[in-house]
């Protein structure tokens, strides 16, 4: 790899995070837009099937076309897609067309470029990164969108207060226009397959046996499904456990988001700076352990700061597991199947949480979220414990190394 690494990937994370920013931001200004006009729990799930169902139906195709087609082209015309409908709707917006369905129209269009950049992205970096700096890489970059993601909610809020929506909706465009210009200026080649002829629901079901007969990855994939059913309570009923313990002030839950993304960053800034454990398994041991013992810790009755001390700490956990992890697929996966296997990640990470929410949700309701919290984190720390000592996974690495 060339030696200007450090500056192609200076140059693609520096465009990320512009792009992400206002996109997050945008992103926000729309959901709590159509809350607050219509006040209404079927509007608000309606907004959430619209950002949520296009990507997890894309995802698939476009892990077949990060395989095939240039991955920096693919990321620049999903976010230069993104843009242009973004400012089609600020036109009709600011004309006086609002319809409330012109937003979920949005959010869908949204929805579907997220479904492309997203596994296009992650397998993106590996080709312009050595192979022993990608777990810095990583951290550097998921401190960038935990920035980001503490950000724009703050601004988002802001904006909406004091400015019209369909003004808004120009940040979105200005910023993908920056970050397109900034990502264009680094170099990559890549060996364009468009001229082979490609059946996409074969390509797909070569991904998932890809992914299926990998040893290693088919191994870590359980433990990733079983991680994001445990998160689940951790990640979407924290909210509604400060209201029903702490009570409904907005502070409380403000600061509940404040701690835990700025535990993230500092998360990532740990695992950029400090690289992990040698044996990527036992740094993503590590933060699973930590995140189980703070999700029981938080289950237990401290006062409120406390709590948020838990919530912190939970915070810097994520970086732990989640960037070694990424890493570990990046290093170990053919590069020709990078793509399908992070959509396959994806979509995993993207329908798993919410449909073990079809269980918690209810459950909360008959029994406390702090009990199950204990019993998840319980259960998070048993499954480290199986992780770390797995002989598949270690049989795995040790016949991945020796290739």
């Amino acid at each position: 790899m060339e030696n200007n690494w450090r500056q192609k990937a200076g140059l693609f994370l520096s465009s990320q995070a512009i792009s992400l920013f206002g996109s997050s931001l945008v992103q926000y200004a729309i959901i709590w837009y159509i809350t607050l006009e219509t006040q209404s729990g079927t509007m608000t799930t309606l907004a959430t099937l619209f950002g949520f169902i296009p990507q997890v139906l894309i995802t698939l195709f476009a892990g077949v076309w990060a395989d095939r087609y240039s991955k920096k082209m693919l990321i620049i015309l999903a976010d230069g897609a993104i843009a242009c409908s973004t400012l089609i709707i600020a036109l009709l917006f600011l004309a006086g067309i609002d319809s409330m369905w012109l937003l979920f129209l949005t959010l869908g269009i949204r929805s579907l470029g997220s479904g492309i950049q997203t596994p296009t992205t992650t397998s993106f970096i590996p080709e312009i990164v050595p192979e022993n700096k990608l777990m810095r890489v990583n951290g550097v970059n998921s401190t960038i969108q935990s920035i980001m993601l503490l950000l724009s909610p703050a601004a988002s809020g802001a904006l909406l207060a004091n400015v019209e929506l369909g003004y808004i909706f120009f940040i979105d465009v200005i910023t993908a226009v920056i970050g397109i210009s900034v990502f264009s200026f680094v170099k990559v080649e890549h060996r364009d397959k468009a001229s082979e002829k490609v059946d996409y629901f074969s390509s797909i079901k070569e991904g998932v046996a890809y992914t299926k007969n990998h040893r290693l990855v088919s191994r870590m994939m359980v433990y990733l499904v079983l991680c994001n059913i445990l998160m689940a309570p951790l990640a979407l009923l924290t909210t509604l456990m400060v209201t029903r313990t702490f009570g409904s002030d907005p502070w409380y839950l403000t600061l509940n988001e404040i701690v835990f993304s700025v535990g993230s960053i500092l998360g990532g800034v740990l695992i950029s700076s400090w690289g992990g454990f040698r044996n990527k398994i036992h740094t993503i041991g590590l933060g699973c352990l930590l995140c189980g013992t703070f999700a029981v810790l938080m289950g237990l009755p401290f006062p409120f700061a406390g709590y948020l001390a838990w919530m912190g700490l939970t915070g810097i956990t994520m970086p732990m597991f989640n960037t070694p992890f990424i890493t570990l697929f990046q290093e170990h996966v053919d590069s020709d199947m990078q793509g399908r296997v992070f959509s396959l990640i994806s979509v995993v990470t993207g329908t798993i949480m919410p449909l073990a929410m079809v269980g918690f949700g209810p459950l909360a309701d008959r029994v406390k979220i702090e009990y199950i919290l204990i019993v998840t984190g319980i259960l998070f720390i048993i499954g480290t414990v199986f992780l770390i000592r797995d002989r598949e996974i270690k049989k795995a690495l040790q016949m991945e190394n020796e290739r």
